[in-house]
């Protein structure tokens, strides 16, 4: 919202038409000549110009509205706008998704089990406030995508640029679980939260996902598991990221269910069967009502000053009206 300090001074907007008028319209403003630069006698001596006629009107322009603009700055504009600040602490969660080439198996019609895992990560996320989040990728390796953070839009572009394969042909459980709690201990957050997704079993990485589970859990971290997919021969197709060859078939293996819900009892945490988008849905619905905790914020104003900013574009536009007629047109008199 725009305000003025001082918005009698906004009259003055209203001198502007009459200036002009006596400037530009009146009959007893005086008279000009224009002195062509041509020889006398050559074909351009009296022929009017037309791109000449079109700079003095943009130039004319320039300095009304490099004037209102002035006038506006000594009104003391600023902008009030009202800003948000938390007075508590949210909840820390990590997110740690499967990045392994089942994940590209399309039973979450029209799409994969990978993109279907993203489209609700991105609800989940826009559904939270004031709560750090960060990302973890596993496959056959594991790595730290996003630290927990309050910047969303930094994490839902991080969360657009993976990609199937990118960590590896593999599933290594313990090591995502490990890598994300990692981000969690040494948080002062009133809850700390560790989400999993994945539709494999544990075959890589050096770390075994219950003890990594019991761990983080033994750090305050409550580790939701939630196994996407189903158990049925499914289509398969994807992009090999290192050839570009596109790749399809199909795969009959599914997630160890009950190596999965011992990962979730040990973290303290608990188990969802997504065999669907609705029931991958569901489970974040349910982790995103439990884990939430009162915070209290104010309301406060804040005031950024614009009166510079008018000052600096309105004598920008009365100088370019004033080079323009003394330095192109060559005028002698205003």
């Amino acid at each position: 919202m725009l305000i003025v300090d001082h918005p009698g001074v906004l009259a003055l907007l209203f001198a502007i038409p009459a200036l002009a008028y006596l400037r530009h319209v009146w009959p007893k403003r005086g008279g000009s000549l224009s002195f062509p630069f041509d020889t006398w006698g050559s074909p351009g001596f009296d022929r009017r110009i037309v791109p000449v006629t079109i700079v003095r009107a943009v130039a004319t322009g320039a300095f009304w509205i490099g004037a209102g603009l002035l006038i506006i700055a000594l009104a003391g504009p600023y902008r009030v706008a009202r800003v948000r600040s938390f007075l508590t602490r949210g909840v820390d969660i990590v997110i740690a998704i499967d990045q392994s080439p089942s994940m590209a198996a399309r039973d979450f019609q029209p799409t994969n089990r990978f993109e279907a895992a993203r489209d609700v990560i991105r609800g989940f996320v826009a559904s939270r406030e004031n709560d750090p989040i960060g990302l973890v990728g596993f496959g056959l390796e594991a790595g730290l995508r996003v630290a927990p953070t309050l910047d969303y839009e930094v994490l839902l572009e991080t969360l657009d640029e993976l990609y199937l394969l990118e960590m590896g042909d593999g599933t290594a459980i313990g090591m995502g679980i490990a890598i994300a709690a990692m981000q969690l201990r040494h948080s002062d957050a009133p809850r700390r939260v560790l989400i999993l997704l994945t539709d494999g079993v544990n075959n890589a990485g050096e770390i075994e996902p219950v003890t990594a589970a019991r761990v983080a859990n033994e750090l305050g971290v409550s580790v939701y598991v939630i196994g996407i997919g189903g158990q049925s021969e499914v289509e398969i197709e994807l992009t090999d990221p290192a050839t570009g060859q596109l790749l399809r078939g199909t795969i009959r293996d599914g997630f160890d269910e009950v190596a999965l819900r011992a990962i979730a009892e040990q973290g303290g945490g608990r188990y969802f069967f997504a065999g669907s988008a609705t029931a991958l849905q569901a489970a974040f619905d349910s982790i995103d009502t439990v884990e939430r905790v009162e915070q209290r914020s104010m309301l406060r104003v804040e005031r950024t000053p614009l009166d510079q900013l008018f000052i600096l574009i309105g004598f920008a536009l009365v100088l370019l009206d004033f080079f323009v007629r003394k330095l192109l047109l060559r005028e002698v008199f205003p």
